[in-house]
């Protein structure tokens, strides 16, 4: 078995082992020979070879966001590292533990005119957890090591991007037989110091409340958390919030917000507003619950989340850094059943607005809408959904989803520009069928992601195509302008040759009835990766929508 000669990179791969480390992505290059003999003569070290650093770093992310643990993403020195920077932010702000480790010139060829080369040391300080500058040098061991053992850690423990940058001077390509020995004690014991909270306090805060909201974003599939919230829900006092994304499922739990609140007045959001609002889970998608919880502001604000308080209602009072489960498992026994009306009011306004939604999609023409309602009634059990930002992942919170589903988005900065790279190495990682839905622009954005030796033969996507952005005709400041077209990008693409280059299954629909047809066989077993693209008419889906909403 052969390894690298550069003492740097024994360093770096064995503390990744150390750490647990299992997934490296390596895009191609020579500065980071290294690091790529290193890992892929490794036996505990799976590695993929991903050309496109911006496809690898989603991939890696997709794979981190299912595991829970930490992967790495490996590059060549130069701009190859600045392509990582979308994925980078996204696992910033969700909460993902993506470690990048990229290749470097030593610091006495940085702004020298060398090729490939920038000043790659902190380039990603705003957006990353810690950052470690490595220096070649077998007398810089010590400090290495201190370096990149801060690094993994603070990866595991905190979950989020961190960044090892690591210069290697020539020669790149020397190998040795045998790797030194090293002694490596994997530190991931956690002494941050966590603030004791006064349960009984707001226990007693609570039962004072007869109208109460608890509002659940992006949250990873949780059984014991799912128990715990339908027990809070035997309260009358309490509303269930939650958005597709928090995977949270039960007859009690209103799970499309919009539907519910987009046609209230004044009056009515004055009822609705809470005297107490306990929010947790991720990023929120929706913009009207946003809205509401910052004009009709509840007296008290309270957060849980082990790592983060976002103040994204402008009322936030407290913080429990705790994770969810935990804080119920004290919160609950100090809390008891108030006498009110609020609930069973809400509840029969969302079993109103649900038989009025019925009722409009029996007879809404083919459109955005319409096909995001077929695509849901047709997805099978157990699926796993990714979706795509924009108007996908908007379409779909309108709906009161399959329980059986687990559904995610890169929701952290909404970007459209890794939805198909996640999707894959989602796809590529976890047991079962993965389906991924997409409108136009973010597929094509990101076309490069089917550019992937690693495409499971089950992966499906489902591309919505309606000619281009169609989002900013829903968005009402956009049409008000007169350079619509700039934020609408129409164009008159199509995927199928796409899919002949990287050899997906293609399939087309234009109306109701052949999409009904291509989902009978859609999700069966094949020998290729399948793509049905949709074609959805432009100049109707935003006044659906539009129609969809007055008539609720």
């Amino acid at each position: 078995m052969i390894y690298s000669k550069k003492e740097l990179s024994q360093l770096v791969v064995a503390y990744c082992v150390a750490y647990d480390v299992e997934h490296v992505i390596i895009s191609p290059g020579s500065r980071n020979a290294p690091l790529t003999i290193g890992f892929t003569n490794h036996p505990k070290i799976k590695t993929y070879s991903i050309v496109d650093e911006r496809c690898a770093a989603f991939f890696g992310l997709g794979i981190a966001q299912q595991l829970r643990k930490p992967v790495a993403l490996v590059c060549t020195s130069g701009s190859a590292l600045l392509n990582y920077y979308p994925a980078v932010a996204e696992a910033f702000y969700s909460d993902i533990p993506l470690i990048v480790i990229s290749a470097d010139r030593p610091k006495h060829l940085i702004d020298i005119g060398d090729g490939q080369t920038i000043r790659q040391e902190n380039v990603f300080k705003n957006h990353s957890l810690y950052n470690a500058n490595l220096i070649e040098g077998i007398e810089q061991e010590a400090r290495n090591t201190k370096l990149i053992s801060k690094a993994l850690k603070t990866a595991i423990l905190k979950r989020g991007p961190v960044h090892i940058n690591v210069p290697f001077d020539e020669p790149l390509y020397e190998t040795v037989n045998l790797i030194p020995a090293r002694d490596i004690v994997a530190n991931t014991r956690d002494y941050r110091y966590k603030m004791p909270h006064n349960f009984e306090y707001f226990g007693e805060k609570w039962n004072a409340c007869s109208k109460k909201i608890v509002l659940v974003g992006a949250n990873y599939p949780n059984q014991k958390l799912q128990e715990q919230l339908i027990e809070l829900a035997k309260d009358n006092s309490v509303l269930i919030f939650t958005e597709s994304t928090s995977n949270l499922f039960a007859d009690k739990f209103i799970n499309s917000i919009d539907k519910l609140i987009a046609p209230l007045n004044e009056v009515e959001f004055l009822d609705l507003k809470p005297e107490m609002l306990l929010s947790l889970g991720g990023m929120v998608i929706s913009k009207k619950v946003k809205q509401f919880f910052r004009k009709y502001k509840p007296k008290h604000h309270l957060h849980v989340d082990e790592k983060n308080a976002p103040n994204t209602f402008h009322c936030l009072k407290y913080h429990f850094d705790i994770t969810p489960t935990v804080f119920f498992d004290n919160f609950l026994k100090y809390t008891k059943p108030v006498i009110s009306s609020y609930q069973k009011r809400w509840l029969s306004v969302k079993k109103d607005r649900n038989a009025t939604h019925t009722q409009f999609l029996k007879k809404v023409e083919f459109s955005d809408l319409k096909v995001v309602d077929t695509l849901l009634k047709n997805l099978p059990d157990n699926t796993q959904l990714q979706l795509a930002n924009s108007s996908i992942v908007r379409y779909t919170q309108l709906f009161d989803n399959n329980p059986t589903l687990k559904i995610f988005c890169n929701r952290g900065t909404s970007g459209i520009d890794g939805s198909t790279s996640t999707a894959i190495g989602t796809a590529h990682i976890i047991k079962g069928q993965t389906v991924f839905i997409t409108g136009d622009i973010s597929f094509f954005y990101d076309s490069n992601a089917l550019w992937n030796k690693y495409i499971k033969n089950d992966f499906r996507i489902i591309l919505i195509n309606n000619g281009g952005g169609g989002i900013f005709k829903i968005l009402p400041e956009p049409s008000k302008t007169n350079v619509l077209d700039y934020f609408e990008t129409q164009h008159h693409l199509t995927a199928k040759h796409l899919c002949v280059m990287y050899q997906f299954q293609y399939i087309s629909a234009a109306n109701d009835e052949e999409l009904q047809q291509q989902l009978k066989t859609f999700f069966n077993k094949g020998k290729n990766p399948k793509l049905l693209e949709i074609f959805t008419p432009n100049e109707l889906n935003d006044k659906v929508l539009k129609s969809y909403f007055k008539n609720l």
